[in-house]
């Protein structure tokens, strides 16, 4: 799913081309999840072969020292390994794919250093960890049973894929290790908190299909542009401050906010130009769409459309007119004139 486009890149059919992802995501994970349990818990031992391994090595390129080539990529989806044991000694691979297999462990691609991108979805696994993988700026691990997000700490890494696993809190997501993550993908987990995604460099963050009821913790990602956040059980927009000066996009469809003056809480988001609201009780209101713009005159699309200079026109009247009654609710009042005292005669 592609919600990384700047601003000027924002396209009217945005939340259409969002919809038809999200939905083939779920159909992908019921796949995923149904295709596991036809089979017992317990599976036939299959390990990585040398034929596996003919058959799915591909693009041959120099090793580091320029003076030799080797086989860099390696494909070997849906083959039902439970054993890749044999990748130790494939030391110069640096593009993996071990998707739609019954793995538990990858603790074999330790080995692999020079690995610059992994996918290892629908499979097994409890947990992503791995040793710091130097090169590594592409990870996906979706659909797995993981429960935790410990033991991430590739200096390199980029783009972290845990979507349709079992987390039910982010932990041990170091920022000071984890430099160059922009892109984190936590759709269809069990999150009941935002607490502990605390990575200034982050761009995009993907919370769809949680438990989370509020925001929080989030108040340090200057530089996050995209926050998704459907389908979750969200009512109240706390959690959003001033210093998220690079939100641009946010996507609450599918939540509980049921308060219009809610809105008033996304003011201070400056950049904040599109947002997503459908499928909230507010949504109901007959003023909702003016009040948004009213409390966000910033925001140039609201759902699926755009705002007509007309509706600008409008919000900013009222926005005036707020204003002035509020200045003269504070003026104090004028202090009525005495008249001096008459002689009395």
């Amino acid at each position: 799913m592609s919600d990384e486009d700047d601003l000027e890149d924002f396209e009217p059919d945005q939340d259409d081309f969002e919809k038809e992802e999200d939905e083939k995501e779920t159909e992908e994970g019921e796949d995923y999840r149904k295709e596991g349990e036809e089979f017992p818990e317990e599976w036939l031992p299959t390990p990585l072969t040398e034929d596996m391994m003919k058959e799915g090595l591909s693009l041959l390129c120099k090793t580091g020292s320029g003076l030799a080539h080797a086989y860099v990529k390696l494909e070997v989806k849906e083959r039902d390994l439970t054993d890749i044991y044999l990748l130790r000694s494939y030391i110069h691979l640096r593009y993996v794919d071990v998707s739609e297999n019954h793995l538990t462990d990858l603790s074999p691609l330790n080995y692999l250093t020079h690995l610059l991108w992994l996918k290892a979805d629908g499979n097994r696994l409890r947990s992503a960890q791995l040793n710091e993988l130097p090169y590594l700026q592409i990870a996906s691990f979706a659909y797995n049973q993981i429960t935790d997000t410990e033991g991430i700490s590739h200096p390199r890494l980029e783009t972290l894929n845990l979507k349709g696993n079992r987390i039910h809190m982010v932990t041990g997501l170091d920022p000071q290790k984890l430099i160059s993550l922009h892109t984190v993908e936590l759709r269809g987990n069990q999150l009941g908190s935002t607490v502990g995604i605390n990575l200034p460099k982050l761009k995009n963050l993907y919370l769809a299909q949680n438990l989370l009821k509020k925001v929080e913790g989030l108040e340090d990602l200057s530089n996050l542009t995209t926050l998704h956040l459907r389908d979750n059980q969200i009512d109240t927009l706390s959690g959003f401050s001033r210093e998220m000066k690079s939100l641009q996009y946010l996507n609450l469809r599918g939540n509980m906010v049921a308060n219009l003056g809610e809105l008033a809480k996304l003011r201070d988001l400056p950049k904040l130009r599109a947002l997503v609201l459908l499928d909230n009780p507010c949504t109901e209101e007959t003023n909702y769409r003016q009040e948004a713009l009213v409390q966000m005159p910033y925001l140039e699309r609201l759902d699926k459309e755009f705002y007509e200079e007309e509706e600008r026109a409008e919000a900013d009247e009222i926005r005036q007119s707020l204003k002035e009654d509020k200045e003269k609710e504070q003026e104090p009042e004028p202090k009525p004139d005495l008249e001096p005292e008459q002689s009395l005669i």
